[in-house]
């Protein structure tokens, strides 16, 4: 529901009770058209809402029950009356004899407070109904013949605020209810009014709308631009950083794959440097000369093989490794030489001299048979 704020003229005269100070008014009227800025009532695309008000809903039995016991209030408070705020807020209440008079709510007025006879003494002579109400858009045509864009139902009052003028000063229309109570009907005939509502704008803040003037319109729209802008622009920044320090992550990440790969094992370091000695003990026997230290695998072959064949520049590893592969076949095999030349241990028998006596043994002791 949305809530709405009413004029009234305060033409009656107070009389004195023994409970304040009582007056009869008219706060409310049905079967007739108001008027509301679309920009107030979330319709952007109409510069005017024409809103009716039926009387089979302004004058509802449940409708005008709403009235009776609601407080009065010296102008509109900002969230309406609650019982958090009642005691403060009320100098006085509707009594519960709410009439029709013709077209008009005709209700009870009892002052109780002196504050409101003063403000009544110093000029607030206008009521303002402050109430929520469900809003239908549609199109259409009341009885009497008046256009409409929309029909008002569920009429449901909250309070009577005596106000200087019903709709000027602080109950100038403000729709979304953050400042004063509710929206408040436009009259087209004013042409103060008018001006003054041709003269503002609706423009949208975060989630919030807000009027103003219609000259500071496009400075606050480009304002909003440069932020989203900026904002966008601060996003992008933002997502590249973070997209080339994964980048480094990852580089990273490989790079530590890649030296934990070249680690080896404590049987992959002992093999690796058996074939070591290997190869180096194959190229000093091609070429004794060869200065081996801190030279790659790869690169003593070459030196191997551009030493007794001539240069190998613009020759492939695999060439280079089978010069280097033929050369060695040329050579004694040196672990071979050094497996053979190595001393017996005195506690291991020679398996080439034990074959020997095991052969003169089975012959010594063969004695043939006599025939």
């Amino acid at each position: 529901m949305t809530r709405f704020t009413d004029r009234a003229s305060f033409d009656g005269a107070l009389t004195k009770t023994d409970d304040g100070w009582a007056v009869m008014a008219r706060v409310a009227r049905g079967g007739n058209v108001q008027s509301y800025l679309g920009s107030e009532i979330g319709v952007e695309d109409k510069a005017v809402i024409r809103v009716y008000r039926p009387e089979g809903e302004v004058f509802d039995r449940k409708a005008s029950a709403t009235y009776a016991r609601k407080p009065i209030v010296i102008g509109h408070p900002a969230g309406g009356v609650t019982p958090e705020t009642w005691k403060d807020l009320a100098v006085g209440e509707i009594d519960r004899d709410v009439v029709r008079d013709g077209e008009f709510v005709a209700v009870p007025l009892l002052f109780r407070d002196a504050r409101a006879i003063d403000a009544i003494a110093a000029g607030l002579r206008e009521l303002s109904m402050g109430y929520d109400a469900t809003v239908t858009f549609q199109d259409g045509v009341t009885p009497k013949g008046e256009a409409y864009d929309a029909i008002m139902t569920d009429f449901r009052m909250n309070h009577v605020a005596v106000v200087a003028a019903a709709r000027g000063g602080s109950e100038l229309r403000i729709g979304d209810g953050a400042e004063t109570w509710g929206l408040a009907p436009i009259t087209l005939s004013d042409k103060k009014e008018n001006d003054m509502s041709e003269s503002l704008k609706t423009v949208v803040l975060g989630d919030k709308a807000a009027q103003v003037a219609v000259a500071d319109a496009p400075t606050i729209e480009q304002f909003k631009t440069d932020q989203a802008k900026a904002l966008a622009d601060a996003t992008a920044d933002y997502d590249k950083a973070i997209a080339a320090k994964d980048a480094a992550i990852a580089a990273k990440d490989a790079e530590i794959a890649d030296l934990k790969a070249k680690v080896l094992t404590d049987a992959a370091l002992d093999a690796r440097v058996a074939e070591r000695a290997v190869l180096v003990t194959k190229a000093k026997a091609i070429a004794p000369d060869l200065k081996t230290d801190g030279m790659a695998d790869a690169a003593i072959r070459k030196a191997v093989v551009e030493a007794k064949v001539g240069d190998m520049a613009g020759k492939s590893d695999a060439y280079i490794d089978a010069r280097f592969d033929i050369l060695s076949d040329t050579v004694p095999d040196p672990v071979a030489d050094a497996l053979k030349s190595a001393p017996q241990d005195a506690a291991q028998p020679n398996p080439v001299s034990a074959r020997e006596k095991m052969i003169a043994d089975m012959k010594a002791g063969y004695k043939p048979v006599a025939a």
